[in-house]
């Protein structure tokens, strides 16, 4: 097997080292943010000021709140991860914790949250510090601000304004060339506010019913309006409406599409790919392994049959009980004897070696494999790029 190791990126180290030291302070600041956070009043100057000095230096674009920790709903069936890469024996515990009250219901009091706003390289790295958060029961450690329809019943103060949130309308349309939507946002009382305040208003209700991540996947433009939508929606329908465009733009296959073609030699291509993708998706898996494994036993369209193709599906399920939450298999694709199998892992986990490992045992032929760092996502691209037209069709 053929391999070719990838570098540790200075910018990878540094991250990792302010991560560590905000871990290492986070004793000392755990007991005045609950305080705080009790009695709805901010952090001492001192203590928020040591927390920001920590933030900034895991990335400088980041921010961060602390508050209560959001309500956890009871999970239902539509909450399950059916896509290809989940482990069957793990999808079953997952079913048999539904029928498990004594499972929901509990949780941490307070959250502290990051902020990474627009920024990819700062979502990355808010990522990384949540997956080495310590266990603490009475804290959530969360790397965006999620969603919070509960707050769409409330009141926020701009300005001397306070708003009733209840009287926020809006307007959806999806702009088919982005594949994103636009919002219109319409408050009653936006004709006595500031176009600051206005526009604040209207990115906070966006960020309310969608949360940081899916806002910055999902919106493209937020507008305030001045007048009230011909067909007013209540904020709470935007991520339905964000469900329906995935729907219409062929990404609700489970996230997953498949193109299907035949050559001149009558050898079928089979190429499955998650899509839509985004760097929002598995933000810290941002070490490109591509594999390519050779099998010998195939059907006249050259694609994998009896021992073969039951070898190749028990290959990728060890793999994906493996690297379980560390990495995700991102594109397969199959021609004439051989798969190519592309994923992506996080680079801080060490998943690396035991991937190498078991693909040691593959018996039919040599396997090649290399690994790069791409934060960017640029192999995965590359590799989609002879079939975006397919994609967007």
């Amino acid at each position: 097997m053929a391999l070719f190791r990838r570098r540790r990126s200075n910018d990878t180290t540094d991250s990792t080292a302010a991560i560590s030291a905000f871990w290492d302070a986070w004793p000392t600041l755990r007991a005045p943010l609950a305080e705080a956070v009790a009695a709805d009043r901010p952090a001492p100057d001192e203590v928020a000021e040591r927390v920001t000095a920590l933030v900034k230096a895991v990335h400088p674009d980041l921010d961060w709140e602390a508050g209560p920790a959001p309500s956890t709903p009871e999970p239902g069936l539509e909450d399950l991860d059916l896509s290809m890469d989940v482990d069957p024996d793990e999808l079953l515990e997952r079913l048999a914790a539904l029928d498990d009250p004594a499972a929901f219901g509990k949780g941490p009091a307070h959250a502290l949250t990051l902020r990474p706003g627009p920024s990819d390289d700062a979502r990355i790295q808010s990522e990384r510090w949540t997956r080495s958060a310590p266990d603490d029961d009475a804290w959530a450690f969360l790397p965006a601000r999620p969603a919070d329809h509960e707050s769409l019943t409330g009141t926020v103060s701009w300005d001397d304004h306070e708003l009733d949130l209840t009287h926020v309308s809006v307007s959806m349309r999806v702009d088919h060339a982005t594949g994103r939507i636009e919002v219109g946002v319409y408050h009653p009382d936006n004709m006595f506010l500031s176009e600051d305040v206005r526009r604040a208003l209207a990115d906070h209700v966006v960020l309310l019913a969608l949360g940081e991540d899916e806002s910055v996947r999902r919106v493209g433009t937020v507008v305030p309006l001045e007048e009230s939508p011909l067909d007013p929606l209540p904020p709470t329908s935007i991520p339905a409406a964000v469900r329906q465009m995935i729907d219409m733009l062929g990404g609700g296959n489970d996230g997953w599409v498949t193109l299907k073609a035949t050559n001149l030699r009558q050898d079928q291509l089979v190429l499955s790919a998650r899509h839509p993708v985004t760097r929002r998706d598995f933000p810290a898996f941002t070490l490109a392994v591509q594999v390519l494994v050779p099998y010998t036993d195939k059907g006249s369209d050259g694609q994998p049959d009896g021992a073969s193709a039951v070898a190749l599906q028990e290959l990728e399920s060890r793999l994906a009980r493996l690297l379980d939450d560390n990495g995700a298999l991102f594109l397969r694709s199959t021609l004439s004897g051989r798969r190519d199998l592309m994923y992506y892992l996080d680079p801080e986990s060490d998943a690396l070696a035991p991937f190498e490992e078991e693909l040691k045992s593959w018996s039919e032929g040599d396997l090649k494999l290399s690994s790069r760092l791409d934060p960017d996502r640029a192999v995965f691209a590359a590799a989609l790029r002879p079939y975006r037209r397919f994609l967007q069709g």
